[in-house]
């Protein structure tokens, strides 16, 4: 048999699927090591994809990337049943923390003596000591600078952080060869593949228009009391709360299954959730009380409206309530999905009773909820667990 040589569309493959799962941990005992490494690499990528999703969810139109991201976390989790596959790229993590940790350790170095220049300047603006430290910062500044760019051109993992002679030579090696700029564009041609932003926009913009088909018209109802001497108002808000206590209930299943299934019509078969129910009514419970929970401590976030530019200082909070829950409902789905018989009814009911107290409560919530955020009546509309993860 001839060996061929791999592919691009080959190599593109293996790197998804290396991309697409937690790295396997060293073993602590044979290299602590590597082990202790993998761990704060680890760490530090979670917090980095939690800042990097952060900083998107707080720029409108952009966000519809993070919830494809979200979508798509949950999508993987609806089809295989496993929690481990509902973060997308987590195989990149390591990496990631590792270019942000060292990024972040070399920038504080600058920061550290610009604030020493900066006391120097208040100390004797005209001393020598204050021009001594000017100059240091930045030769500082410029070495760093360089320093984090040869790093991460050989790779961004710590190691490359640590040594600078050896991402010299790596650069000054690709530059006489003359792959040092197309392989550069090549490998980040390569890392946008493998995000497929394109996708998860996709995802992301349908996935919102579906959820708030179901959602705006139930919304509009419940919010039309704001007359106390018009029973009819009364009457139109009660009937708005009942439908949209359903529709609060059914559309993150059904959310949930267009994730998995990229199907837009997967938003018009109601009778999905019911069945989801039936099989597994204790799991379809506990999800819909943990996600509505989870995003009721959004609300309080914006009694007070921050400027646009301080949006990204408050946006974790909501990527890292709604992400988990979002995640949940994916694995009650797919453990509904692969329950082949329906529970007992008694056990329905009991499950039944408990749902529909945790709703009228829900929506007491919410009726109220205008009353004490900084947006009125327009805060309702929002809906952080099932649409945009972003405070405004």
């Amino acid at each position: 048999m001839i060996a061929t040589a791999p592919t691009a569309v080959d190599t593109l493959e293996d790197a998804w699927r290396s991309w697409d799962s937690f790295p396997a941990c060293p073993s602590p005992l044979r290299h602590p090591l590597r082990a202790l490494g993998w761990l704060v690499s680890l760490g530090a990528g979670v917090v980095s994809l939690v800042i990097i999703l952060s900083v998107l969810a707080a720029v409108p139109i952009v966000n519809l990337l993070v919830l494809g991201y979200m979508l798509e976390g949950e999508g993987r989790v609806v089809r295989s049943g496993r929690l481990r596959d509902g973060v997308p790229l987590a195989g990149a993590l390591p990496r990631l923390g590792a270019i942000g940790f060292g990024t972040w350790a070399w920038l504080l170095v600058v920061q550290l003596v610009a604030g020493a220049a900066a006391d120097a300047e208040l100390v004797d603006p005209e001393g020598p000591a204050a021009a001594a430290w000017r100059r240091a910062t930045t030769i500082t500044a410029v070495g760093v600078g360089i320093h984090l760019l040869l790093a991460w051109f050989a790779g961004g993992s710590l190691a490359a952080f640590l040594r600078p002679l050896r991402n010299a030579r790596l650069f000054v090696r690709a530059l006489r060869s003359g792959t040092a700029w197309s392989g550069a564009a090549d490998r980040l041609g390569a890392g946008l593949a493998l995000v497929r932003p394109r996708h998860l926009f996709s995802l992301g913009l349908r996935g919102f228009l579906g959820a708030a088909l179901w959602l705006v018209p139930p919304t509009l109802l419940f919010s039309a009391f704001r007359n106390t001497q018009r029973p009819a108002a009364l009457l139109v808000t009660l009937a708005g709360g009942a439908f949209l206590g359903l529709v609060l209930v059914c559309v993150p299943f059904l959310q949930a299954r267009f994730a998995a299934e990229g199907r837009l019509a997967a938003f018009r078969d109601i009778g999905f959730v019911g069945r989801l129910f039936r099989r597994a009514p204790i799991a379809v419970v506990t999800a819909v009380v943990v996600l509505h929970a989870l995003s009721l401590p959004l609300y309080l976030a914006k009694v007070i409206v921050p400027p646009r530019d301080a949006l990204w200082l408050i946006t974790p909070l909501f990527v890292v309530t709604i992400f988990p829950a979002r995640i949940a409902v994916g694995w009650a789905t797919g453990f509904a999905l692969r329950r082949e018989r329906d529970r007992w009814r008694i056990l329905r009911w009991l499950t039944a009773a408990v749902l529909v107290p945790a709703v009228v409560l829900l929506l007491a919530l919410l009726f109220i909820t205008p009353a004490i955020d900084a947006l009125g009546r327009r805060v309702l509309f929002d809906h952080h667990a099932i649409l945009l993860p972003t405070p405004f």
